[in-house]
Order: C-alpha cells, then sequence, then structure tokens
C-alpha cells in the first residue's frame, strides 16, 4: 500500500541489496559537462558530506552543450559499454563517507569548476504563484538539471534538510511538449522518473560537489506510482518531494556514487516513490571507456520509420520511439538525435532516457493497453546502446495477478544486453452486460 508517513529510514528495498545498486554491472550514459553554474550562499555542510570539487551527479556533467542527462554519455570517448566497468569504478557493498582515489579517475586528475546552484531570491510558482517556503530555498537551474530549456525543468527549488536530506518542489505541468498528458485525465506517470532524475543531478553538483564536467552512469532506476494521484485536474498544485541521500561513496574530495530515494506528494497525497543509484566519472576516464565511440557525434545516425503512434502510446509520430521488426512482440530501436527532449544535446550513444520511454512504449504495445498506466517500473541498465547499431526491444506479457499485466522489456545490440525493464499496470475492469 503506498505510504501515508513522511519518507521513513531507508529499507533494503530503498537501499538495494548488501547496500549497492540493484544492477552492480552495467551502467547507461547521458549527461555530458555543462557551463559552471555559481552559488552565491551555499547552505552549510558537515565534514563528511562537505561539497567536493569533483563529484557526479546523476547523468551528464551540467553545463556543456553536449550530452547532459544522467551519466554524462555524450561527449567524451570510450571504449566499451558501461557493463564493462572495472569493478573499482562501481558502487561497493556499503556506504561509506571517504575513498582512495583510483587510477582511472580521481579528483586531482582533472580539477574542473564545480557546478552549484543559485540562492537568489526565489519568485514566485510561475503557475500558482506561491512563494518558496523559506530564505534558505535554493532555486533549481537549467544547468544544474541537464536541460536547455526552462520548460523542461520539473523541480523548481530545494532545502537542506541535513547533509544527506532534501526537500524539493516541482511543478509538473498539464501540458509538455513530451511529457504529457496519456489521456484526457491523467499526467504521464513517466514524469517521476525523470524528476528523479534530474534532482538526483541537481543534488550532486550542488550539494556533493560534483564539477560541472562529471559524466555520471545510471545503474538502476525504480518508481511507484498512484496512477490515481496524477490527475490533469490538479496540475496546477506543486509537488513536494523528500529526498534521501545514501550509499554516499567519495573519490578523494569527490563524488564516486550515491543512491537517491524519493517520496512525491500533492497536497499532501502520496503520489509515487522512487530511487535509483548513479555512479560518477571524470572527463579522463570517460575518455579512456568511450575511446573510439566520440566519432559517433559526428555520424548523422538514419531515422527508422516508427510504429503508429496510437500502438506506442504516443498523440505525435515524432515521439516514437519504436520502428517495425519482424516478429510480434519485438521491434528497433528507433533513435532520432534531433529530437529536443530526448537530445538536447549532442551524444555519443542512446541516453537512458530514450531506453526507458522504449520500455513503456514496448509494454504499451505488446499489452494492447490504451492508456497504459504503470503503477511500477523498474529499468537496470548494462551496457551503452550505441547509436549506429541496430538494437532490439523484445517483451513478454504476464497476467501475475488479477486485474494486473506484467511486461517484461529487454534491449539486446549486438548480441548483448543493454538493458532490462519490467513494467506493471492495472487492467481496466469488464463492464457487465445487463442482458
Amino acid at each position: 500500500m503506498p505510504q501515508t508517513g513522511p519518507l521513513s529510514a531507508l529499507t533494503e528495498d530503498q537501499t538495494g541489496r548488501g547496500g549497492r545498486p540493484a544492477n552492480g554491472t552495467a551502467t547507461t550514459v547521458e549527461n555530458p559537462p555543462h557551463h559552471p553554474v555559481t552559488r552565491e550562499t551555499a547552505p552549510p555542510s558537515s565534514a563528511t558530506d562537505a561539497p567536493a570539487p569533483s563529484g557526479t551527479a546523476i547523468e551528464e556533467p551540467a553545463a556543456s552543450p553536449t550530452a547532459s542527462e544522467k551519466p554524462a554519455a555524450s561527449l567524451p570517448a570510450s571504449e566499451e559499454p558501461a557493463a564493462s566497468l572495472p569493478a573499482s569504478e562501481k558502487p561497493a557493498p556499503s556506504a561509506t563517507a571517504s575513498d582512495e582515489p583510483t587510477p582511472s579517475a580521481t579528483a586531482s586528475a582533472e580539477p574542473a569548476p564545480t557546478a552549484t546552484a543559485s540562492e537568489k531570491p526565489v519568485p514566485p510558482y510561475p503557475v500558482t504563484g506561491r512563494p518558496a517556503p523559506h530564505s534558505h530555498t535554493t532555486t533549481v537551474t537549467r544547468q544544474l538539471a541537464h536541460r536547455t530549456t526552462e520548460t523542461d525543468v520539473f523541480p523548481a527549488w530545494w532545502t537542506r534538510i541535513s547533509d544527506t536530506r532534501f526537500r524539493f518542489t516541482a511543478q509538473w505541468p498539464a501540458a509538455h511538449p513530451f511529457f504529457g498528458p496519456v489521456d484526457d485525465r491523467h499526467q504521464d506517470p513517466m514524469i517521476v522518473g525523470e524528476t528523479l532524475r534530474q534532482a538526483s543531478m541537481v543534488l550532486a553538483h550542488a550539494e556533493f560537489g560534483a564539477p560541472a564536467d562529471t559524466h555520471f552512469v545510471m545503474w538502476d532506476l525504480t518508481v511507484r506510482v498512484d496512477p490515481t494521484a496524477l490527475l490533469l485536474a490538479e496540475a496546477a498544485e506543486p509537488v513536494e518531494f523528500d529526498v534521501v541521500c545514501s550509499e554516499i561513496r567519495r573519490r578523494g574530495r569527490g563524488l564516486r556514487s550515491m543512491r537517491t530515494t524519493m517520496e512525491f506528494r500533492r497536497a499532501g497525497r502520496f503520489v509515487a516513490h522512487g530511487t535509483g543509484s548513479t555512479g560518477c566519472t571524470s572527463p579522463r576516464a570517460y575518455r579512456r571507456l568511450r575511446a573510439g565511440r566520440l566519432n559517433a557525434l559526428d555520424t548523422p545516425v538514419p531515422v527508422l520509420a516508427g510504429i503508429a503512434p496510437q500502438a506506442a502510446g504516443r498523440s505525435r509520430a515524432e515521439d516514437v520511439v519504436l520502428a517495425p521488426a519482424d516478429r510480434p512482440g519485438v521491434w528497433n530501436l528507433r533513435v532520432d538525435t534531433g529530437h529536443p527532449v530526448l537530445f538536447p544535446r549532442p551524444n555519443d550513444h542512446v541516453p537512458g532516457m530514450v531506453l526507458f520511454e522504449a520500455a513503456r512504449q514496448a509494454a504499451t504495445a505488446a499489452s494492447g493497453l490504451r492508456p497504459f498506466l504503470p503503477g511500477t517500473l523498474t529499468a537496470e541498465f548494462a551496457h551503452y546502446a550505441e547509436l549506429h547499431s541496430p538494437c532490439r526491444i523484445e517483451t513478454e506479457v504476464f497476467d501475475e495477478r488479477p486485474g494486473e499485466v506484467t511486461v517484461r522489456v529487454s534491449g539486446r545490440q549486438d548480441g548483448a544486453s543493454v538493458f532490462t525493464a519490467g513494467l506493471t499496470a492495472a487492467r481496466p475492469a469488464r463492464a457487465r452486460s445487463l442482458s
């Protein structure tokens, strides 16, 4: 049942087994460096979790026009998918406050400017006109959230509660070019995952010292949503969410990896719960990791013809990320590097957001539910999805519980697993005939 009280101590489900991400072998990178942001007054922090000059966010470096949205996947070069990251680059079983610098990416190797936030007076809320909670509130900028336009930034401001706990206010618009309503009643549940991603990057930069050129690797993501709380009629109401940062590992003075766990509420009502873990990579380490792949930034990617938007649960053909394949229940990934939301900046591989959306569209097409309103979404990333190699999206549909349908989705490329996902939604009750 949905939680009704405030976010409490982390459970094993929230932290992952043994204190490490559920997906301990793979990652997906998508957020390249951004231009540095300056902060006028930073909230006080303790010695253990004080912002460090070389940390990481949750998906891309913050501020450079390259691929900033998840593990900095779009700028540097690298050789193999995240799955081949050495053990030293992956979060360890327990969270520690400090970590020895590793040979692959140390804080001292390439000092970079720290991306931080601005603490100027917070303007009234764009929709409700409500002021920020108090003077210690910090505004979320486009650079911190790794977005190129203000309309794509969902967290509005945050307040530090402790060194590892924060409270955010967000706005989920009734209309958005990509995260728009799924029908005439509900907002898109995927906006929860996108908000979690952005807030994680914001904190990594502004509270944990991740430099602007950090590349981020996302290991796993789990979101549980109450679709009945995502009503269009309530879109003008701000969303508040508490964040707990755990499994914090340092590399020297910087951030090596972190898990963020969030609970979302609107007008005091539970909306969603989410958790995800990310690793941080320096530009030098990313160039080694992606060696030979940076030329993908300069090579055009053919755009495949997509399936019908209605079958994918979309209203516009340009938002479809699936193309027909050779048999039912299987599709090819459709990559459009010109999409303004999915590819706001150049990227040397397919962003994790695209894979997550592919899983949702595949679940919609395979289940036949319109709309497909997932109550649970999980994803684990194993390898980078390359831009110029076919990626097959395969599905299995299960009726494991009465009144529910679960779709398991897998992405495979060049014979290897790229990601796996699971989505569960309620089946509409059948109308009884009166005859």
